[in-house]
């Protein structure tokens, strides 16, 4: 990369720094979950954002509620919180490889070590297994967020005239079954292509990093531009209205 062109993308760096600290962010006050979908069949990382507290106290425990679909869930470590599974009886009822179970996780809670203030920002995730005949379901996960003083059940689901709740519960759209493998041939082959791939992209590799350097740098000018021009118009008083 030239030094020039180094000097570019650092300009538009700092321009779209400029940007995020002019333009005020819209946050959300419901807890989302990401990914919003996945494939049934295979077993997906759900997180869960908590963006607030009740209405200024510090949250001190979340519950995540398993829809009945859900047979297997199990909490990912996190540092400032610990984690308890909760699990319920259940007949009738085979889990991701077909073989009968007897019980089933309904919940996950995750209790804070230290209560989160309620300025602050946590992710909390889950790793669910998504039976195959959840494939084209919405599956809703109501969450129970507890705080110091009070608490906010997010258990509300959307109704099919398509208005959001006030208290709307974290859903996921399931897609079709995943695959189970992508016909790979044989080591030896993966070996030559990988090779080739190699060989090949590294004959292009400084032209190209040049030229994206260069296309991120103009970018972020363009951007920081925009940034900057929308913060002063939106610092301009308004002129009163006539009636």
């Amino acid at each position: 990369m030239t030094r020039s062109t180094q000097k570019l993308v650092g300009l538009g760096a700092v321009a779209g720094a400029a940007l995020a600290l002019a333009l005020p962010l819209a946050a959300s006050a419901h807890v989302h979950v990401t990914p919003e979908e996945a494939a049934a069949g295979a077993s997906t990382e759900l997180t869960f954002t908590i963006g607030h507290g009740c209405d200024g106290s510090p949250t001190t425990a979340v519950r995540i509620e398993m829809p009945d679909d859900i047979v297997s869930a199990k909490p990912v470590v996190n540092a400032g919180w610990t984690a308890e599974t909760h699990t319920e009886p259940v007949d009738g009822v085979t889990d991701q490889n077909g073989e009968p179970v007897s019980e089933r996780t309904s919940a996950v809670q995750f209790t804070a070590k230290t209560p989160l203030d309620a300025e602050q920002i946590d992710t909390l995730s889950v790793q669910v297994s998504l039976p195959e005949d959840t494939a084209g379901k919405t599956l809703a996960f109501p969450v129970e967020q507890t705080c110091e003083s009070g608490s906010i059940a997010w258990d509300e689901v959307a109704e099919s005239t398509g208005e959001e709740p006030e208290h709307p519960a974290p859903t996921i759209t399931v897609g079709d079954v995943a695959e189970a493998g992508h016909g790979h041939g044989s080591a030896a082959d993966d070996t030559s292509d990988h090779a080739g791939a190699a060989e090949a992209a590294n004959t292009t590799a400084d032209d190209d990093t040049d030229m994206v350097a260069r296309i991120i740098g103009i970018a972020g000018l363009a951007v920081g531009a925009a940034g900057i021009v929308l913060a002063v118009l939106a610092r301009r008083p308004r002129a009163k209205e006539t009636k």
